[in-house]
């Protein structure tokens, strides 16, 4: 889907200085809006790449932007914001770190007029970075965390609401505090635990990694991303981080205990509650739209020949069934594939009728 189906909001001359993924995603989905926006990159490459695929144009010494966007690596932000504000002290300037306070208290520390500075964290990305990854749909349907204060003028503050709605994400307001105890749960625990995760599979016996299913592909996925990247964030974050690993440990603990001595009284009960628990906090994480919603599945059986994904897709189109999430799962040298449809359950036992009558394998249901 792409950005500019949702309207323009924002009235503004934009400067994004770091073309990486997020800044240059920034730039595709504003150009598509018909904004202009000027880039700045301390990499001439990155700033090339990034103008040649749209993102935007070239910088110029005489720009006066209203709105200044800073999407440059966490250890650099706050110098970066800082020669933003001043050079442009009648720009409202915002910065997409995944870190919020540290930034804020060494600019504040530094005795900056911080009036027009807001801090915001689109929550998107993608485990490659760079302007060749860049999406202009990137943040469609994510939240984009706002950090205001007391001081923020309702101006600014509209600015920074402006671009999240035009580039289709959900503004969130929170303080810095509250965003980097909500990102280290939601984000940066779960990039710890599934590189520690793929970490093992390192030394894993190649007949082990042939019987891989989605489910570990699934737990793993975001281990890809880029160490040096990380290293910064956590370093940013580490006091939440470091919060939530604690308690997770004590749970490991627990749960090792338990299969230390299978048989020993309660140690069952702790296995099967550790599932609930999971049970539980999976089901409050929000669907699709943002509303608390569990979905049915239905595995279908989808030949590995040219074409047949999507057939499946164009069929569910036909018999008017609203395809709410889907998974795929093939390993090499297979003849099948599966594919794991989400859909509402009101809608579940229709699909597979109209599914099997014309001629779909269901694998489970």
């Amino acid at each position: 889907m792409d950005s500019s189906s949702y309207g323009t909001r924002l009235d503004a001359r934009v400067r994004v200085v770091g073309t990486g993924l997020l800044g240059a995603s920034i730039g595709l989905a504003l150009t598509g809006h018909g904004l202009d926006v000027a880039l700045a990159d301390a990499s001439p490459s990155q700033l090339k790449l990034a103008i040649d695929y749209g993102a935007g144009r070239a910088a110029r010494d005489d720009d006066d932007p209203d709105l200044v966007i800073v999407a440059v690596p966490p250890d650099v932000i706050a110098d970066v914001v800082a020669a933003e504000l001043t050079r442009f002290p009648r720009a409202v300037v915002t910065d997409v770190a995944s870190v919020k306070s540290a930034p804020y208290l060494e600019l504040t520390n530094r005795g900056l007029d911080l009036t027009l500075y807001i801090g915001s964290h689109p929550m998107a990305g993608r485990e490659r970075g760079g302007a060749i990854s860049a999406r202009a749909d990137l943040f469609v349907g994510r939240p984009w965390v706002v950090c205001r204060d007391d001081d923020t003028p309702r101006r600014a503050l509209a600015i920074i609401e402006d671009l999240a709605l035009d580039v289709g994400a959900t503004p969130i307001e929170m303080t810095p505090d509250q965003h980097d105890e909500a990102v280290g749960l939601v984000s940066h625990v779960p990039q710890l635990v599934a590189s520690l995760l793929a970490a093992r599979l390192v030394e894993a016996p190649d007949d082990a990694l042939r019987l891989t299913g989605q489910g570990l592909r699934d737990t793993v996925r975001i281990a890809s991303s880029d160490p040096a990247l990380w290293v910064q964030i956590l370093g940013a974050n580490s006091a939440p981080v470091a919060e939530v690993l604690t308690a997770l440990r004590s749970d490991l603990d627990a749960v090792i205990g338990a299969l230390d001595a299978p048989d020993a009284r309660g140690a069952r009960r702790h296995l099967a509650d550790t599932f609930a628990a999971g049970n539980a906090g999976v089901s409050r994480l929000p669907g699709k739209h943002g509303q608390d919603r569990r979905f049915s599945q239905i595995v279908v059986m989808v030949d590995d020949t040219p074409g047949q994904l999507g057939r499946l897709l164009t069929e569910l189109g036909e018999i008017n069934v609203n395809m709410e999430d889907l998974r795929l799962e093939h390993s090499p040298g297979t003849a099948v594939g599966l594919a794991e449809i989400s859909v509402l359950p009101e809608v579940k036992q229709r699909t597979i009728e109209d599914l099997e009558a014309r001629g779909w394998r269901i694998a489970s249901v």
